[in-house]
């Protein structure tokens, strides 16, 4: 049976740790973590690392004790704290309600050692231990400096500071913020970080970079984020399907384990078209004897039956040799996971697009903008949170009507917009009824012809186990990676991202970067990823200010 520990209610410094051993989790059919073992300890900087929908989320929610496994064990010693991908407000929380919850430990700690201070001053019997242990408390978590963290924390990540302002008419990534601020601001022996640099805009990204490096304690995130993952973590768990289906821990920070994970594959795909290529030989050997058996022994005619008889032997003796070999071989290994594969997209270089004229959104957008795109361009926009970079590209996509200005689509441009967040599914859905949904209504409006549709399956960003999945148990990842195959099913001329890494492994956003900078079609991307925005630093940049 599993067993799950609870941690300790105080900080225990080196002695923390979160230790899972042979973790199993497995959802109605399927087995989402299979023989987990990992430790996180005081001084770990760990990357859990994987495609979407490998279990990433759930081992961090094993590790934090908010999910049990089907089998396993499950250690923890010292304190947490646990930043998930999505916050959800309840009627009446403020920001007040997070920064108070994240200071009450500290708090109590102080009060504590208020109370054992007044004991020691008259004398109380046993006032010496009590005071010694309340102060090792308060030191433990730096009680005396925790609401200056917090301060500082809500202020650099440009969170709301207003502690009356309430969760639900805070944006989501305003939501994540305040609470990432929290999490950064009060004292944890371990931090477990879920997509930590979602909704960051470059400060808020070397705030949290520098936090973490500076940690005290242990830190296992998972992330995306291409530049956090080389600026901070020391050791890697990728969760990706390998050879015996075991995930692989390789030290020594980013590159090595890009070369490790590279050599790994490497290896998997020889030994796959090796054994694969050996199954042809021995089919292509079976059909070849039983085709001598069939007519190659015959010999001309004339000669004599004895002949021919001598000559069948033989022949089924070999036939039965090659039949026994290929019953024989064995194909023990799996076939390798795909990759993304990006479609073709029939664009015209400098092909008329769109065209924006004095665009601007009471608000939300100053301007006036006037952009025009056309077949192959580039476009990089960029600017601080609130600059209005989400509205222009919304507007771009018509998915907005700008309060002034006007915007063209030329006729035939196929634009796609692949937005920061995932649209809202019927949960029920499977991703395949979500696609056929969506094509349904493009090919009724006439907004493209059936014969240009892109199958669901031709991207690779879908195995046929994620196409049979309802919406609602898929991981955010999985919703990213159908989001993204719908928009790239239409062919587009033109296709804005919006945030384009936020949910996608790291793996995923290395192919999908090779994609963009080769494409035809016309890209405008708008991003706060580090690596990304120095991969595309050539592209021509907008940079909007706040309104």
């Amino acid at each position: 049976m599993p067993r799950t520990e609870l941690p300790s209610r105080a900080p225990v410094g080196d002695r923390a740790h979160l230790r899972a051993d042979d973790i199993t989790v497995t959802r109605g059919a399927r087995q989402i973590l299979r023989g987990v073992s990992v430790t996180v300890s005081a001084r770990s900087r760990l990357a859990v690392v994987g495609e979407n929908g490998r279990g990433k989320t759930t081992l961090l929610h094993v590790l934090a004790g908010l999910l049990a496994p089907d089998s396993g064990t499950v250690h923890r010693a010292g304190t947490f704290g646990l930043a998930r991908q999505a916050l959800r407000s309840r009627s009446g929380e403020t920001v007040g309600t997070l920064t108070a919850d994240a200071l009450r430990s500290a708090h109590a700690a102080l009060h504590t050692l208020d109370l054992a201070s007044a004991d020691l001053a008259r004398g109380a019997d046993g006032a010496d231990d009590r005071y010694a242990d309340a102060l090792d408390a308060a030191t433990r978590l730096d009680a005396w400096d925790a609401d200056r963290r917090v301060d500082m924390a809500l202020e650099a990540l440009h969170a709301c500071t207003d502690r009356t302002r309430e969760l639900a008419t805070l944006s989501v990534g305003q939501r994540y913020r305040v609470r990432l601020a929290c999490l950064l601001g009060a004292w944890h022996d371990i931090l477990l970080l879920d997509e930590p640099s979602n909704h960051l805009d470059a400060d808020g990204l070397a705030f949290l970079t520098d936090r973490l490096r500076g940690h005290g304690g242990g830190v296992a995130l998972v992330s995306h984020d291409r530049a956090l993952l080389r600026d901070v973590a020391r050791e890697f768990l990728d969760l990706d399907p390998t050879q015996d289906g075991r995930p692989r821990a390789y030290a020594g920070g980013y590159e090595a384990w890009q070369d490790g994970r590279r050599r790994d594959r490497e290896r998997w795909i020889q030994d796959y078209e090796e054994q694969q290529a050996e199954h042809r030989r021995l089919t292509v050997a079976v059909d070849q004897a039983r085709d001598r058996l069939s007519t190659g022994w015959r010999p001309a005619k004339g000669t004599g039956k004895h002949q021919r008889q001598s000559r069948a032997p033989g022949a089924v003796q070999a036939l039965n040799r090659e039949r026994e070999a290929l019953e024989a071989h064995r194909i023990t290994v799996p076939e390798p996971p795909l990759s993304l594969r990006w479609p073709a997209l029939a664009t015209r270089p400098g092909s008329a697009l769109v065209r924006a004229q004095d665009v601007a959104v009471a608000g939300r957008l100053t301007g006036p903008v006037t952009l025009d795109v056309d077949g192959g361009d580039r476009l990089l926009i960029t600017g601080e949170n609130g600059s209005g970079k989400s509205t222009l590209l919304s507007v771009l996509a018509d998915a907005l009507t700008p309060t002034s200005g006007t915007v063209r689509h030329l006729a035939g441009a196929r634009v796609a917009m692949v937005a920061q967040e995932v649209p809202s599914w019927p949960g029920e859905f499977t991703a395949r009824q979500v696609y056929e949904q969506h094509v349904g209504r493009l090919t009724v409006r006439g907004a493209v012809p059936e014969r240009d549709l892109l199958p669901l399956g031709a991207t690779g960003l879908l195995d046929r186990e994620a196409m049979r999945t309802p919406v609602a148990r898929m991981s955010l990842g999985q919703q990213r990676r159908l989001d993204l195959a719908l928009r790239l099913a239409v062919r587009p001329h033109l296709i804005i991202f919006d945030e384009p890494t936020n949910h996608l492994s790291a793996v995923l956003v290395d192919e999908l970067t090779t994609a963009l900078l080769g494409t035809p079609a016309a890209v405008i991307v708008a991003t706060h990823d580090r690596q990304l925005l120095a991969d595309l630093a050539p592209w021509p940049r907008l940079h909007l200010t706040p309104v």
